[in-house]
């Protein structure tokens, strides 16, 4: 705020001005001329900090003033053209509601999931159409599960008793066989020896031998479809527990408990980008609407034309503009008392201070050039 040059002698008068308290001269002390140094330096800090309130009062004081000459001023446009300016005002008013009402309105999503649902914004009208058919089924699947469950150690059991049968019954095929084979060829010798017809011998071992093995081979392949039965029982089994499992995935991957919770979140979500989309598009017809206010305003030299992007309602609503021009006057009211008081202030605190200035000795300098700032300051506000 205030601007000197420093020097020397200058040092001691600033390490005073940050170590003294409040003093109050007694008549002693007026024959003291370091108490009266001290004093008139106390008298000089309150003066200053007095101006930078008074300045920062003024600059507030001009600003207000500055407001209500613009409120002059759009209250004698031409009624033409202040109805194209509440036009673009309305305009401006009716966005901005719009824009509000968005913003305070309560989400059906949070981030976190809108996020989640727009990374899944493809997949999902299947996945959910999938998901509640699993779902449908899963009662029925469960059921299923538990009769499948209790027949599937049944069916490992006996998948085990028939493969080791089957083993069993290879090995009993493989010792007739053999049996076959050898009485076959102790009737050739015995007929070659003995030279006697074996015929009625050799039609019961063919005959023997032919019911057993086709006996064996039946049983055997009786065992496999038996064995096929039991692993297509299983792979049910199978395909069961996974579909059961589909619905506990899609649970655990979209966070939800079930399908139906899933397609509303779908609908919420559909509904917040389109809300969004609105909101997107407000907000770029308010940019519009408030270039559009703010050069129309400026061909009236206003102080600040952009205010009014923000007080639109004014420009619309007469009786919001009185209320504005009630408050700035009743603010600028305030701000000239208090500047009146703070001036009054400064002026006691100077003519007690240039009282005492010839009593202050090699200080004198100093503390002139502040009254001095000071006093320009004051007048050139």
């Amino acid at each position: 705020m205030f601007f000197w040059k420093r020097k020397k002698k200058e040092t001691d008068f600033e390490s005073k001005m940050g170590e003294l308290n409040t003093t109050v001269l007694s008549k002693k002390d007026y024959k003291n001329t370091g108490k009266i140094e001290q004093y008139v330096v106390e008298r000089l800090e309150q003066m200053i900090e007095l101006t930078k309130e008074l300045d920062d009062e003024k600059e507030e004081y001009r600003i207000v003033t500055s407001y209500l000459n613009d409120i002059e001023t759009l209250e004698k446009i031409p009624k033409e053209e202040r109805d194209k300016i509440s036009e673009i005002a309305v305009n401006v008013v009716q966005l901005n509601k719009a824009r509000t009402e968005f913003l305070n309105s309560s989400k059906k999503l949070s981030d976190a999931q809108f996020a989640q649902l727009e990374q899944q914004e493809r997949e999902l009208p299947e996945a959910i159409k999938r998901f509640k058919t699993n779902e449908l089924h899963r009662d029925t699947l469960q059921r299923d599960m538990k009769y499948l469950e209790r027949e599937k150690s049944e069916w490992n059991l006996r998948k085990e008793y028939l493969d080791h049968q089957q083993k069993k019954l290879k090995n009993v095929l493989y010792i007739i066989v053999g049996l076959a084979v050898t009485l076959a060829v102790v009737f050739g010798i015995l007929q070659i020896i003995l030279e006697k017809d074996f015929y009625y011998a050799w039609m019961g071992l063919i005959f023997a031998t032919a019911v057993v093995v086709c006996g064996i081979y039946m049983k055997i392949q009786n065992d496999l479809l038996e064995i096929q039965v039991a692993e297509r029982s299983q792979n049910r089994a199978f395909v069961l527990l996974k579909k059961v499992n589909a619905v506990d995935y899609a649970c655990e991957k979209y966070h939800v408990k079930s399908a139906g919770e899933l397609e509303n979140q779908w609908q919420y979500y559909l509904e917040a980008v389109k809300e969004r989309q609105k909101y997107q598009r407000t907000n770029e017809d308010l940019e519009y609407f408030n270039g559009r206010l703010v050069r129309m305003l400026s061909n009236y030299q206003l102080y600040d034309a952009h205010v009014w992007v923000t007080q639109a309602v004014a420009l619309v609503d007469p009786k919001e503009m009185v209320e504005i021009k009630h408050g700035l006057i009743g603010r600028r009211q305030k701000l000239r008392a208090r500047i009146e008081n703070n001036l009054s202030q400064v002026n006691e605190q100077k003519e007690e201070a240039e009282q005492l200035l010839d009593k202050v000795g090699s200080m004198r300098p100093q503390m002139e050039k502040i009254l001095n700032a000071v006093d320009k300051i004051n007048e050139g506000d």
